[in-house]
């Protein structure tokens, strides 16, 4: 081009169109660029976003999925709930039992309650036999009781009548200087302790040990 062509306007006129169009190039290669990396950012953001919520969402069904009790038995997949309802049950039917046997308690006379009582007395402080309990507690020297209830307190008393003719043996040989045979002999007499013969035995046995 020579100086001629520049001091051509139109020639002035098409290089500006050039420039003008270079410029828009270069404008709109930037602007695709910036919303590329606009786009790019959004995305990445809308992604970890997501993925952050999935994490907290899965974290928090985890909390809230109850874990396994291992006091609990598990049979076939399924808790232990029989267990719970048998226990239930059990306890149901032992507070029945215990209301009847309270119900039973209730219907018993109290004069048979107080031989009971008295009998036990008898048994623990002075170790008495079977006869020798019924017949105080029936004697009108003694618990004048009538013959039902102090029949219902021997049936119902709680004692070791081998333990007690021992005991009532080491007394009549501290405080009567008894021989073996004297002993047995007191101990099975019916104006005596009236034990029975097999319990004499064993407290002579044991009398010395």
């Amino acid at each position: 081009m020579d100086k001629k062509d520049l001091k051509n306007p139109i020639v002035w006129v098409i290089i500006g169109l050039i420039v003008f169009a270079m410029v828009l190039v270069i404008s709109g290669m930037i602007n695709n660029n910036s919303e590329e990396n606009q786009t790019s950012v959004s995305s990445s953001s809308e992604y970890d976003f997501d993925k952050e919520f999935e994490k907290a969402k899965q974290q928090r069904s985890e909390e809230e999925t109850p874990k396994p009790d291992p006091d609990i038995e598990y049979v076939g997949g399924n808790t232990s709930e029989s267990s719970s309802t048998y226990d239930y049950a059990q306890e149901s039917e032992s507070s029945l039992n215990s209301s009847e046997e309270n119900s039973e308690a209730s219907s018993i006379p109290v004069e048979y309650n107080s031989a009971l009582r008295q009998a036990e007395s008898y048994s623990s402080a002075m170790h008495m036999s079977k006869s020798g309990i019924y017949d105080q507690l029936t004697s009108e020297y003694g618990g004048q009781f009538t013959a039902e209830a102090a029949q219902y307190a021997i049936d119902n008393l709680e004692a070791d009548y081998n333990a007690n003719a021992l005991e009532t043996a080491k007394n009549y040989q501290d405080t009567m200087a008894l021989s073996p045979e004297a002993i047995r002999d007191q101990l099975v007499s019916e104006y005596g302790s009236k034990f029975t013969v097999e319990e004499a035995d064993y407290a002579i046995q044991h009398l010395n040990q």
